[in-house]
């Protein structure tokens, strides 16, 4: 931040890039989202099962590919937002998920093309699953980079405020189309009207990130395009981060793991789960889902204030733990009861759990990396983790249900989270001076003289990288 402008001045330019960045965020997860909060809804239009369970199994092995291109399209953003800027790869990454939402909206079904409709399906979640592979990295690098250095929890925690508002958004059309619409109707055509709504919908956020401010240097931006010299590693490329910097690679990875099993069993999953375990109507489901991702959603700021003033540890010792301890009673009671209330407070608990995490778990990967490299890196450490195992969460849910073993399926949830509360342990100090701190400002230390150090040391770094491109 530069040391001319006030501290009032610097927040007002936080919060409005921060605002830009976010709502392509909201944007992209809702595109995310929509897919299975649909998905029982289309499933006949692509799938040919006639067993429901087995036909949902089909849509959510569909929306399990997505996950596949989520490394590919993390190397890929990473390393263009790494070289050419936060704002170019956000803008590229909106675009190309506004272009699948309006495909879903129109494609063909399997009464009219026959298997051609799945294929096609597939092919588009994988173009979204490589969009949204990018957004993730890239908007939290950005997010954490543009806050002001005293409030860097707090404003990196509407990443998730706006990830979560995604798949709330989702749920609000879901609601108000299910109360509009008949059901027939519903079944029939208007299951397309939400994806239409998503390609809209990115396309006002693409007009709104031409104005984001960048946050990469033009020192980093010009060494990246330097010509390559033997022995020397880039801006943004995997020989850097191999080399350099594979030890924070795999702290992110484990940093993720069980956050992101967490995050989607408590949120994506259990949608699905309370309809076909639990036995509640699907209309209850969507307003249980749709008020408890409400309050979650405005948790995240709160724990982000929180982690402002103890630091970012406790609040993921605090999830790993009580995840551990709590994942077993709370989804066991939740497949026993048929009661949506009940079923609303359950869900709540293991939210307020995970929350421990989503609200600051961006922050953390990014101050693992030096700017040099820190979209790829955190995009790339965050999308092998949430590919491997968060975004395979609803498929082998569904596979354990449909075999009667959900057991199972509550085991593998805490034998996830309790590995990242190993890596939270023992991998990571509360506190300590970050990269972040040295470019943009000291977290934790006096005020005087930290936003003036963290400029001149951004600066040295560019300077370095130039000097490093061009020996």
């Amino acid at each position: 931040m530069s040391t001319q402008l006030s501290e009032s001045a610097q927040t007002r330019k936080a919060v409005s890039n921060i605002l830009k960045g976010s709502a392509g965020n909201l944007v992209e997860w809702y595109d995310v989202y929509v897919y299975t909060a649909f998905a029982a809804y289309f499933q006949s239009h692509f799938f040919n099962s006639t067993d429901d369970l087995q036909a949902g199994l089909e849509a959510m092995a569909v929306f399990s590919t997505s996950f596949l291109m989520r490394p590919v399209g993390a190397w890929f953003f990473g390393r263009y937002a790494d070289r050419k800027g936060r704002k170019a790869a956000l803008t590229l990454s909106v675009t190309m998920m506004s272009a699948g939402s309006f495909a879903i909206a129109v494609l063909p079904t399997q009464q009219q093309i026959g298997i051609w409709a799945m294929i096609l399906l597939v092919l588009v979640r994988l173009v979204q699953g490589f969009s949204v592979g990018g957004e993730y990295g890239t908007s939290a690098t950005y997010m954490s980079e543009a806050a002001t250095s005293k409030r860097r929890g707090f404003f990196s925690s509407f990443q998730y405020v706006t990830l979560i508002g995604g798949q709330m958004l989702a749920l609000l059309v879901l609601v108000v189309l299910q109360n509009v619409m008949p059901k027939g109707e519903l079944n029939e055509w208007g299951w397309r009207i939400p994806f239409a709504i998503g390609g809209a919908a990115a396309l006002v956020v693409l007009w709104l990130r031409r104005s984001m401010e960048e946050t990469v240097s033009a020192e980093q931006v010009e060494a990246a395009k330097a010509p390559a010299v033997p022995g020397a590693a880039q801006p943004g490329t995997m020989k850097l981060l191999l080399t350099q910097y594979w030890k924070p690679l795999l702290i992110c990875i484990g940093v993720t793991l069980g956050g992101t099993v967490a995050f989607y069993t408590y949120t994506n999953f259990l949608l699905k789960f309370m309809n076909d375990t639990s036995g509640i109507a699907k209309t209850d489901t969507s307003v249980i889902n749709f008020w408890a991702l409400f309050i979650f959603m405005l948790l995240q700021p709160v724990y982000g204030i929180i982690s402002d003033k103890v630091g970012r540890k406790p609040l993921l010792l605090w999830f790993g733990i009580t995840g551990v301890l709590f994942t077993w009673p709370l989804l066991s009671t939740l497949a026993g009861t048929k009661d949506p209330f009940m079923a609303f407070l359950l869900m709540m608990g293991g939210l307020l759990i995970v929350g421990g995490y989503t609200s600051i778990n961006a922050l953390v990967k990014a101050e693992l990396f030096p700017a040099s490299i820190r979209a790829l890196g955190v995009g790339l450490g965050y999308a092998i983790a949430n590919s491997l195992f968060g975004g395979t969460v609803p498929l082998i849910g569904a596979a354990l249900q449909k075999s009667g073993q959900v057991d199972l399926f509550f085991t593998y949830v805490t034998v996830a989270i309790g590995l990242s509360l190993l890596v939270y342990i023992f991998a990571l100090k509360n506190k300590k001076s970050t990269h972040l701190d040295h470019e943009q400002g000291h977290a934790w230390e006096p005020a005087d003289g930290s936003a003036a150090a963290g400029v001149a040391a951004r600066e040295d770094d560019g300077k370095d990288l130039l000097d490093a491109s061009r020996r």
